[in-house]
């Protein structure tokens, strides 16, 4: 059931719109309600568990906050749809969410992929750090909050339990230990050195530990040091020495609850300069593996003025970061719903029983408190990192003549840059800066073609006609400063492309660079015919402008790097006769890239489906 009104009331009453009227026929039954703007435009999406208090609510006096307000104000129409419970209805906002990222909604960016520990499922199995998508084939431990716990972990693990960290392919083709056995972090189960007991034995002991088993399995290893050292093998007693040390100092960083293995979230909100955070400590097996802070993006429009705002904040994150998540038996958090559609919604997710902790004591409220007081300094941080970039956005907006009729807080930057080695792999980089930061979400790579090798103007020249064509379709927006990495030869090629697609040079800057290419000495040549503009290097402009233009340029000569690889890794196989363009995708399909071919062994690369024997060993030889 829908109904599609008018809503606002300044709308309302311009249009003969009767507000009371529309409002009386909305049923007192949960679902949905869209608040859409000019162009239809949705600008927020809400559930209620009663749609016609919910919506009416909008529309009290002094009963909304400013953000709220503010939007109500540009509402031309309503949408409602009517669920057959609240929950559903928790289920369709958060579809509807994702799907239109509402300006007035509190929207997470989607940042769901986290780090894991996996072992493999081997004979001898390797323990890696993954990031990804997990299967039932391997072993998972996790998800870790930051790429930084994961790999703290994994060096401990190494030191206690030494199990192999490379890849199949050069276990399967070792003549001799690396490295990582000669300083102790691997037993070589590539040359035999360990039987496959024993080291089952020991992953048996890195699962344990990694489920929370830890006490008991740092017992155990006591016990048999114990019995070495009875019986006179010293050496061997010192290794398990240090393997509980190793395991007993991770213990303890990581402790958090002596004696339990519990799986939880501790999800602390913090809201302060008119700016949200959301906190998220993770507690797999009793162990702290660190947290990570959350912020909301149009974080501009939100205050805590807004009656439950702590509550909408809380909710949005839970629907969003669970959404296709793992859900723990445990959530620690420092808002109370452990009643209502949300923790209906994440016992459905979590497949079983859900305890949500709203009011913790003792241990768990330890781990609240911690969360917040960590929650606290990431905004702490953010706030004072923001009050920089606003303050070198105005800075910059200033010193080109832009601040007077831009809105600061939506000024779009975009800077171009052109790498190559020798004229090979050429390519180019677009990143943009708005909202007062760097957007990598909207960062574009331009592959450059049928030009002469070294070319630079030829490269902008093509990068920049590729890009601004749909501006001058208005496909797209224009930005309203665009910076090239380059003196007056590049910014004079830019203009050009500009004049032919009837684009503004005026937007056109370029950024050359000062003697002896030292940062701080850039000078900003102008496309439009101003004079060239050097900045003081203490400038918080030029510093912008410098922060801008080294992100191009790292962009670009990664993508260029990766563009180079892949072209020489190709023509390796194609300078081998008998490789043609079947049997080379089919060999970097087996072995993963050239690495993984050289790393083959003459058996593994006659395995490969229309590789013969001999062409093997042609292949081989030509690789090594």
């Amino acid at each position: 059931m829908s109904a599609n009104e008018p809503g606002s009331p300044a709308a309302g009453e311009a249009r003969g719109f009767d507000l009371k009227a529309y409002l009386s026929r909305l049923p007192h039954r949960p679902g949905i309600y869209r608040m859409l703007g000019e162009g239809d435009t949705v600008m927020y999406v809400g559930k209620a568990r009663d749609l016609r208090k919910r919506v009416a609510s909008y529309f009290r006096s002094n009963a909304v906050g400013p953000r709220i307000a503010q939007m109500v104000a540009k509402v031309r129409r309503i949408e409602t749809t009517v669920t057959r419970s609240e929950a559903e209805a928790l289920l369709l906002e958060s579809n509807l969410i994702k799907a239109l990222r509402p300006r007035y909604n509190i929207v997470f960016r989607d940042d769901k992929s986290y780090p894991y520990v996996r072992i493999t499922n081997h004979a001898f199995p390797r323990i890696a750090y993954y990031r990804g998508t997990v299967d039932r084939r391997n072993q998972y431990f996790g998800p870790y909050p930051n790429a930084w716990s994961v790999r703290q972990s994994l060096q401990t693990l190494q030191k206690a339990f030494r199990l192999r960290t490379c890849e199949d392919g050069v276990l399967a083709n070792r003549s001799r230990p690396c490295l990582l056995h000669q300083i102790e972090r691997c037993t070589a189960p590539c040359v035999g050195a360990i039987s496959e007991s024993d080291y089952a034995r020991d992953v048996r002991d890195a699962v344990r530990f990694l489920r929370g088993e830890q006490g008991d399995v740092i017992r155990e290893l006591e016990q048999q040091m114990h019995r070495e050292a009875q019986e006179l093998r010293f050496e061997e007693a010192a290794r398990l020495r240090n393997r509980v040390s190793a395991l007993a100092s991770l213990q303890q960083q990581q402790a958090m609850e002596a004696g339990s293995d519990v799986d939880a979230d501790v999800l602390a909100v913090v809201v302060r300069g008119g700016r949200a955070c959301v906190n998220l400590a993770m507690v797999r097996g009793g162990r702290h593996l660190g947290d990570r802070a959350y912020f909301p993006m149009h974080a501009g429009e939100i205050d805590a003025g807004d009656e439950g705002f702590e509550d909408e904040v809380l909710e949005a994150f839970c629907l969003q970061h669970y959404d296709d998540g793992f859900v723990p038996p445990v959530i620690v958090a420092s808002r109370d719903a452990s009643s209502g559609a949300l923790a209906q919604w994440l016992r459905e997710r979590a497949g079983g029983k859900l305890q949500w902790v709203g009011r913790p004591i003792a241990q768990r409220r330890a781990w609240l408190d911690m969360a917040r007081q960590n929650g606290e300094l990431a905004l702490s941080r953010l706030l004072a990192e923001e009050g920089s970039q606003q303050a070198r956005t105005r800075a910059l907006a200033e010193a080109l003549g832009l601040a007077g009729d831009t809105d600061l807080d939506a000024l779009r930057i975009e800077c171009f840059d052109v790498s190559h080695t020798a004229g090979e792999a050429t390519q180019a980089s677009c990143v943009v800066y708005t909202h007062h930061a760097m957007q990598p979400s909207q960062y574009r790579r331009f592959n450059v073609e049928g030009i002469v090798g070294g070319d630079d103007y030829a490269a902008m020249r093509q990068v920049l006609a590729r890009r601004y064509a749909r501006v001058a379709e208005a496909e797209t927006v224009a930005p309203e400063l665009v910076l090239i990495d380059g003196g007056a030869g590049q910014v004079a090629v830019a203009r050009e492309v500009f004049v032919e697609l009837g684009l503004d040079p005026q937007a056109l800057v370029g950024v050359a660079k000062g003697e002896a290419r030292k940062v701080g000495l850039e000078t900003l040549v102008f496309a439009d015919g101003r004079a060239p503009l050097a900045l003081s290097r203490d400038s918080a402009a030029l510093m912008l402008v410098a922060q801008i233009r080294d992100e191009a340029h790292r962009f670009a000569i990664t993508g260029m790097r990766m563009r180079r690889a892949r072209a020489r890794n190709v023509s390796k196989l194609e300078e081998i006769d008998g490789v043609g363009p079947r049997k080379r995708q089919r060999l970097l399909a087996r072995f993963g890239g050239l690495r993984g071919i050289i790393a083959a062994s003459v058996e593994d690369l006659a395995a490969v489906e229309g590789v013969s024997h001999k062409l093997a060993e042609e292949i081989y030889r030509r690789l090594h």
